[in-house]
């Protein structure tokens, strides 16, 4: 194993008590998405403890969500580039999950709402950075940590300040958690779209005059029916109609219906044709009204040179700690598909475990040290070479 690797992984494993203990402090902190009341308090403890590293702290509140936070060094050299670390505090759990669903320490994992997606993640950033700062290891390029309350809603209040920060930024980092128990990093995420298609019809009775109506469920079946059509599986594309709702009563020839639709694609070429299609759907009957309304909120995060650039960084630096990694897909979005529009950007630097969103939730006990150590052999990264487009 290289020195320096070894040293920093030494440092992580005589800090692996505070690093759980701290871990398991976020965990107990329930922090809902939709509740930004009950994010107040993680935003409190994750502020004290990058001041206590030195860092200064801005706080965002948000309208209607929890806000973010940012925080970067007090004392940063002049004129030196800037690397963005990007985390959430939200889960998408409710309040009084833990109590069903309770925090547990076995002999390998660690166990939780929110424990694997994603406050190891946070965790890992911390003592990263502590790393760095205790073992007096040199930084080229300054980090700037960003962590948000609504990314598991979309991220649709913190977009905005990541998109800023990541046009100026060498590269990103974010801290979701790696693909599957083998902690594969993320270099490519599918495009996530959301369409709602409403049809406007004309109620008659049912039994008295049927003919004098023109039914808006009708026309939607007919519209699910093309959109189901829009799926590529050997492309990747998927059209999923997720939700209907119509009509107003059995005995009305329904006078309106509505269908919510989720589309993924693997590139922003895919992302511009699907779109067109859906947006450019017309009404079969002559007599209803047809509205399409939505976008791809999330732009598909692509194989572009500089990320393949920050992979094949990410390999040799697991390989100085004896590591393997591997690169996957994922069919979620997440704040990678938007830095990597801007900049280099590595997605899943996460705790290797399972469970997102699911009651089984964990991490590996033993990857914890492990994956900081990753991350802060990455911190240590000099400047990375800049290419643009989104080729592949």
């Amino acid at each position: 194993m290289d020195l320096s690797a070894q040293n920093i992984l030494n440092y992580l494993e005589k800090k692996k008590p505070r690093m759980e203990a701290f871990l398991k402090e976020l965990v107990a902190i329930e922090t809902p998405s939709r509740d930004p009341a009950a994010q107040e308090e993680i935003f409190e403890v994750l502020a004290r403890k990058f001041q206590q590293l030195g860092y200064r702290t801005f706080r965002m509140p948000g309208r209607s969500t929890g806000g973010y936070l940012m925080t970067y060094p007090a004392k940063r050299r002049k004129g030196q580039s800037i690397q963005l670390l990007i985390g959430h505090c939200d889960t998408v759990w409710e309040k009084g999950t833990i109590e069903s669903m309770p925090l547990i320490t076995e002999k390998e994992k660690i166990k939780g709402p929110g424990v694997f997606d994603m406050k190891a993640g946070l965790t890992q950033m911390l003592f990263a950075l502590q790393s760095i700062q205790d073992l007096d290891l040199d930084l080229t390029v300054t980090p700037v940590c960003l962590i948000n309350a609504d990314e598991e809603i979309g991220s649709r209040e913190s977009t905005r300040a990541i998109q800023r920060l990541a046009r100026i930024a060498d590269r990103a980092y974010v801290m979701e958690p790696p693909l599957g128990v083998d902690g594969r990093l993320k270099t490519a995420r599918k495009g996530l779209g959301r369409f709602t298609v409403t049809v406007k019809g004309r109620a008659a009775h049912a039994g008295l005059d049927p003919g004098k109506g023109a039914s808006a469920i009708l026309e939607l079946s007919h519209q699910v029916q093309k959109l189901f059509a829009l799926n590529d599986l050997s492309k990747g594309i998927t059209v999923n109609v997720g939700m209907i709702e119509g009509g107003v009563s059995p005995n009305v020839v329904a006078p309106v219906s509505r269908a919510v639709v989720d589309v993924r694609v693997p590139s922003h070429e895919d992302a511009q044709e699907v779109e067109k299609k859906i947006l450019d759907l017309s009404a079969s009957d002559p007599n209803v009204s047809l509205e399409v309304e939505g976008s791809f909120g999330r732009p598909p995060m692509e194989r572009t040179d500089r990320n393949k650039h920050l992979w094949q960084k990410a390999r040799q630096a697991a390989e100085k700690l004896n590591i393997q990694i591997e690169e996957a897909s994922a069919g979620g979005g997440s704040d990678a598909n938007t830095t990597s529009q801007y900049t280099a950007t590595l997605d899943g630097l996460g705790t290797t475990g399972d469970g997102a969103h699911a009651e089984h939730e964990f991490i590996q006990r033993e990857a914890l040290d492990e994956r900081t150590a990753l991350l802060t052999l990455l911190l240590l990264l000099p400047p990375v070479e800049k290419s643009t487009g989104h080729d592949q």
